[in-house]
Parts: C-alpha cells; structure tokens; sequence
C-alpha cells in the first residue's frame, strides 16, 4: 500500500513510521506541519530509503491536502496529527479545536474526494485509520475497563476535541460510506517523546538532579503502553481491522504516578549512578484543574481478533526509555536550543488550582 500518515514527525507518527518501513513493503507519504512538537530528526533512519517521502503541509489546508492526495494518489491514510498535551489544551484550547476538529474534517472531506477517483477495485481496499484516545471515555471507577463500547464522557479541552474528531468520523463512515476504522490507545512512552510529557519530564528531571515534580498525591492511574507496541498494533489494524468498527488499544501495565516517577527513579539510581538518591528529588506540586483519576484499558478486542497483545513490559519498557534518553541527549538538547522551556502550564482556570 501507499499510506498517508499525518503527523508523522510527532511521537507516535514516526514509531508508525519507522515501524511500517522496517517491517513491510509500504510506501509512506509523511505530512506534517512541523509544529513545535514535531521533529524531523525522529526520522533520520527512514531518509535513505526510497518508500519515503515527506510533504510540509497543515491538515487544515484544504487546497494543500487536496494536492497531497492528488500528487500521491494513497491507498491509506493513518490520522495521526494531532495536539495532544491536555496542559497545553487548559491554557490554549483554541488550536485544539483548529487542528483536532477543523483538521480532520479537513482530511475526511479530501479523502472523500479522493475515494471518488478510485477505480472500484482500489475504492474497495482505501482505508481512512483515525488514531484517537481513551481520554475520550472520561474517568474510570476502580475495577472498571474502557471498551469500545464505553460511552464518551470527556472532560478536558484536548480529550473534547478528540472525542469531537471521533463522532466526525463515525458520521463520514455513516452518512458518505467512507471505509474507516478508529483505534483509541493509554497512554504511550518511549524514544523520542517530546519533553512536556511526564516519563521524559522525570528522566530529564533526574538527569540533571532537578525537582521532579507530581501532580497532586500521584494518585492518578495510567494504563502505559510502549510506543512500538502500540505502532505494531496500529498497522495490524489498517491491515485487518473491519471497516466501520473501532478498537482499544492497551498495555495492561496500570500503575499510578508515583508508582511510574518511583520505577524511573530506581532505573536511574540504578543507570545513572552518583548524585543524591532520584527519589529524593520528588516534588508534590499543585495538581492539573479536572485531572481524571484512572484510564485503563480492556483490549479483548484485539486480542481476540487479531491476535495482539503488548510485547514489552512495564519495567522493560522504562528501562529502555531511560537508556535512549541517556544516549541521545543531542536530541533533547536541540529541542531546548529551539526554544521548548519545560515550564508548567494548565494552570491558568480562574486564576487558581486544586491542591
């Protein structure tokens, strides 16, 4: 196939990426509009070869994404831009709506098009993949499991206009007969995360003996899923999945902030030796406004569909991240020589916070 992924210099865009290109025979196009999260460099080992290619463009262009389509001519189309940082959200809510809401109905009305010009045969195998959250389904109850079936109950800006570009979708797959599939993931870490987000804000913390900071007690409960999981599983489901349906995506590695900031301190006691003890460095600070309290994850689904389940463990997962921030610290320092200050925000709710 020749897949369109958007955002594909982000995070979880360039696993997909380097994971589709290692693995298959596919053909990428990678557009991106190079916001401050992006970055080229996530994609270095991809440049020499030939399957790849990237377009600079805004998803909320309709005259620059009819051109991508057209030029490229897609078999696929992975929908991975997005903003995601819910801090960033709280403050600036209005470039989540642009970019999450205007952005792919952008994408949906040019692949509309686009499957028009398809020769039946190739309209039969076009599949339009929105990538999405489990932010969506709002706050769990203890012993309580996202399922596709969950309803949505959103409750911070960025998980409104994720949930918002979800509904866009179902309705294009309904109404127009768009071939969609939808996946919602936990939470993600790994190589190459952008430095706003907690796992590299507690490693670069420790790596340089500085607070880390926890929200509130740290009480709050992630599911945590290690990004080339999550990328195996994202090409499994444009491959197999079944047009109309969505699918969960989870790590089942639970475990509530301090017990994640406690495990990334004990690896770097452990890697980075020398310094006072990392744990020592925690920092209890006023938590987010609306912090949800527990996502967690039931993927039944893809287990039992697709075989799927996540090969790395929460422990190996970590350890790996640790060492690959530790090996490429030319990588975090170039995105603080371009401006990223790592300074908190979300803060700004009426001028007050919960303690």
């Amino acid at each position: 196939m020749r897949i369109l992924i958007t955002g594909g210099a982000g995070f979880i865009g360039s696993a997909v990426i380097r994971h589709c290109l290692r693995t298959t025979p596919h053909e990428v196009i990678n557009v991106d509009k190079l916001t401050y999260a992006a970055n080229l460099d996530n994609l270095r080992e991809v440049l020499p070869d030939t399957r790849y290619r990237f377009e600079q463009a805004d998803i909320c262009d309709p005259r620059a994404i009819e051109r991508v389509f057209v030029e490229h001519d897609p078999d696929a189309v992975m929908h991975l831009a997005a903003e995601t940082h819910v801090d960033r959200s709280i403050d600036v809510p209005a470039s989540f709506i642009t970019t999450n809401i205007i952005g792919t109905y952008t994408l949906l009305e040019a692949s509309r098009a686009h499957l028009e010009r398809l020769s039946p045969e190739r309209r039969q195998r076009f599949r339009f993949h929105h990538i999405s959250t489990d932010e969506v389904f709002g706050s769990l109850e203890p012993d309580e499991y996202f399922a596709e079936t969950s309803p949505y109950a959103p409750r911070s800006p960025y998980s409104a206009s994720k949930a918002s570009s979800d509904m866009l979708v179902r309705a294009w797959n309904h109404t127009f007969g768009l071939p969609v599939v939808l996946s919602n993931c936990s939470n993600n870490y790994g190589p190459y995360q952008f430095p706003e987000k907690l796992v590299p804000v507690v490693i670069l913390a420790g790596l340089e003996q500085k607070p880390i900071p926890i929200y509130g007690g740290g009480a709050n409960i992630r599911d945590w899923l290690f990004v080339d999981d999550h990328a195996q599983a994202l090409l499994t489901i444009l491959e197999r999945g079944r047009t109309g349906e969505s699918y969960n995506i989870g790590g089942k590695n639970e475990a509530s902030n301090i017990e994640l900031v406690r495990l990334l301190c004990r690896l770097m006691d452990e890697l980075v030796p020398g310094g006072v003890p990392h744990e020592s460095l925690i920092t209890f600070v006023a938590d987010r406004p609306g912090h949800d309290l527990r996502y967690a994850i039931d993927p039944a689904k893809m287990e039992h569909e697709f075989g799927w389940s996540p090969n790395v463990t929460m422990e190996e997962g970590m350890r790996r991240t640790v060492v690959w921030y530790l090996e490429n610290r030319a990588w975090w320092e170039s995105i603080r020589i371009r401006g990223f200050s790592g300074s908190r925000m979300g803060l700004s709710v009426n001028s007050g916070v919960r303690a």
